[in-house]
């Protein structure tokens, strides 16, 4: 198969022909057609992953059709089109026991614990309890799209961060996740303030749900401009890059007894952001870590989509070829572009 496949973090990506990949005895192999470049591969390339054993092949917003499947799988056959979380379980510890695949303790992850679908070919562990069923309508970019951005911004948004109709949202970042957040709580009724620092991503923001946007860079005073947009603070705010500059302005741009979703990973120089703990006590805060989603809790989401609640395709930015990959990835922390990116196969 061809990948994309790297010998050295920070070092050179290149398409490469490497031997195909062969189901576990849980498992199956997927034929790749469609994969969405996101920010947390750029991550791994950089070395803030300590999953990563290299060499490596990347990618983890998957979608494409099961071409063979292990001995033990009972659920999938050869032909049935699937998507899968980014982080998927065992299906034996006591998060998988009690329907919390996502945090696994033993979680397997294409792209980082194993190699990814940066690549014609992947296999995937644990298929019973880690593969998700497309529906017939959805094609596979639009699959792609879901990747680790939808799906997280989705649990994000209406489970951990409960949005109710009429609240007021703040996203900080318009990001692939940030983007999907803002479509996600407009789609729930909520009042969707978009966060960034490129007038181009808030003019996006705009055709997907926010009612305002607000450059946080050119804006005389963020948190005030804010508090005078939402009358005194989000109901539930969002740092959807992960920095300690977004992290910060999120929880201070809360109301009282507000939410804090911390759903951008915080790592590198931003690993431990300083967390302005008295607000949080003084307003009576939440701060919630959100990490993915399950493979069961799809449905809501998909049935959302069929029915036009959530059109995904117009967060699409453009689709590449595989060769295309490379650069892509190594420029993602660029910023460029608006929408996200998917290799189409």
């Amino acid at each position: 198969m061809k990948a994309a496949y790297y010998e050295h973090f920070q070092g050179p990506v290149t398409i490469e022909t490497l031997p195909d990949p062969r189901p576990a005895a849980d498992g199956v192999v997927i034929e790749v057609k469609a994969n969405g470049v996101c920010r947390s591969d750029w991550h791994g390339w950089m070395g803030h992953d300590a999953d990563i054993n290299l060499p490596h092949v990347p990618g983890h917003e998957l979608a494409g059709v099961v071409i063979e499947v292990g001995r033990e799988v009972q659920n999938w056959l050869v032909g049935d089109r699937v998507t899968v979380p980014f982080c998927g379980g065992c299906g034996r510890c006591e998060q998988c026991r009690l329907g919390h695949q996502h945090i696994c303790d033993n979680y397997f992850q294409p792209g980082f614990t194993h190699w990814g679908s940066f690549a014609e070919q992947v296999a995937v562990d644990h298929a019973d309890i880690n593969l998700v069923r497309l529906p017939d309508s959805m094609g596979f970019v639009d699959a792609a799209l879901l990747g680790c951005r939808f799906i997280t911004a989705f649990r994000a948004v209406t489970h951990l961060g409960r949005v109710q109709p009429e609240e007021w949202v703040v996203i900080h970042g318009c990001g692939g996740v940030g983007l999907s957040a803002v479509m996600i709580a407009a789609a729930h009724g909520a009042k969707v303030i978009a966060v960034d620092i490129d007038d181009a991503k808030l003019d996006f923001a705009r055709t997907v749900g926010a009612a305002a946007g607000l450059n946080a860079q050119t804006e005389a005073n963020l948190l005030e401009a804010i508090h005078d947009v939402t009358n005194g603070g989000a109901h539930l705010s969002l740092d959807a890059l992960g920095s300690q500059t977004t992290c910060t302005n999120s929880i201070y741009s809360l109301r009282k007894r507000g939410r804090h979703l911390q759903v951008g990973l915080m790592v590198g120089q931003d690993l431990n952001p300083q967390i302005p703990m008295h607000a949080v006590i003084s307003r009576e805060l939440e701060i919630i870590g959100s990490h993915g989603m399950q493979a069961h809790a799809y449905g809501p989401m998909l049935a959302m989509i069929e029915r036009g609640d959530l059109p995904i395709g117009r967060l699409l930015g453009q689709t590449i070829t595989l060769e295309q990959a490379p650069a892509a990835l190594m420029q993602m922390n660029e910023f460029h572009g608006v929408g996200a990116t998917v290799i189409d196969f």
